[in-house]
C-alpha cells in the first residue's frame, strides 16, 4: 500500500466512553442485571472499569464470586437493561465533526469494539455515523481486548502495518490492546477509566475532550 502523505493511514476507534457517552449507562446495566439476580452489585467504579471488555469477561471481572454458569445469565438481564435504555446514548460532542474531518483527510477509520456486533450495528443504525467506518470489529466475532487479534485484523483487511495504525481509546484495555499489536495509541479521560492509569502504556497523547483530541489529530496524524 502506498503511504499517503500523513502518519497513520488507519485511525481506529473504541466505541463505549470513547466515541459514544456511555460508560455510566452500561455501569448501571451491569448493576441492575446484578440486583435481578440477586447478587453482589459492583461499585461505580468496579463496574466502569470492564467496559471495553467482551460482555462474557466484563461480567466475571465486575462480579468475580458469580459462579460460571450464571455467567450467561447475568448477561441476559444486562442486556435486557441496555437495550431498554439505549436510546438514551449521544454522541460525545463535536464526535460527528471530528471524524468527518478525519474521513476528509482519507484517513481509513475503524472501530474496535467490545460490544457485539448486534449492539454495534444497532448503535451505529440510531448515530449519525453509519458509512463512516472502513471496517469494524466486534468482541464476539474475535479475540477480547487486550489481546491483539482485533486490531490486527482491522489491519490486515485494510492493508495497513501496525507503525501506520493509531489507536484511540478511554481504558487501559485498548492502549494494552494496541501495545499488543506494537500500535502507537492515544488515551481519552473522559470515559471509563481514570488518566492516572494511562502512563504505563505510554499513550502518545491523553485527551481530556473531543475538542482536544480533535485539534491533536489534525496536528499529529
Amino acid at each position: 500500500m502506498k503511504h499517503r502523505h500523513r502518519r497513520y493511514d488507519l485511525i481506529a476507534f473504541d466505541w463505549d466512553g470513547t466515541l459514544f457517552d456511555s460508560t455510566m449507562l452500561i455501569a448501571r446495566c451491569i448493576q441492575n442485571a446484578c440486583r435481578d439476580l440477586g447478587v453482589a452489585v459492583p461499585s461505580d467504579e468496579a463496574a466502569a472499569y470492564v467496559i471495553g471488555l467482551g460482555l462474557h469477561d466484563a461480567l466475571r471481572h465486575a462480579v468475580p464470586d458469580l459462579p460460571a454458569e450464571r455467567v450467561n445469565e447475568l448477561g441476559l438481564r444486562y442486556r435486557h437493561h441496555y437495550f431498554a435504555s439505549k436510546d438514551a446514548l449521544v454522541l460525545f460532542p463535536g464526535t460527528l465533526e471530528m471524524l468527518q474531518a478525519l474521513k476528509q483527510r482519507q484517513h481509513f477509520l475503524a472501530v474496535a469494539t467490545g460490544k457485539n456486533r448486534r449492539g454495534l450495528d444497532d448503535a451505529l443504525a440510531q448515530s449519525e455515523l453509519h458509512g463512516l467506518f472502513d471496517a469494524t470489529r466486534t468482541a464476539d466475532e474475535t479475540a477480547s481486548k487486550p489481546h491483539p487479534l482485533m486490531l490486527q485484523e482491522l489491519m490486515a483487511e485494510l492493508g495497513v502495518s501496525p507503525e501506520r495504525t493509531l489507536m484511540i481509546g478511554d481504558t487501559t484495555h485498548d492502549l494494552q490492546l494496541a501495545a499488543n499489536a506494537g500500535a502507537p495509541r492515544v488515551a481519552v479521560s473522559y470515559g471509563a477509566h481514570d488518566a492516572g492509569a494511562f502512563e504505563a502504556h505510554e499513550p502518545l497523547f491523553v485527551a481530556h475532550s473531543t475538542r482536544e483530541l480533535h485539534h491533536w489529530l489534525l496536528d499529529n496524524a
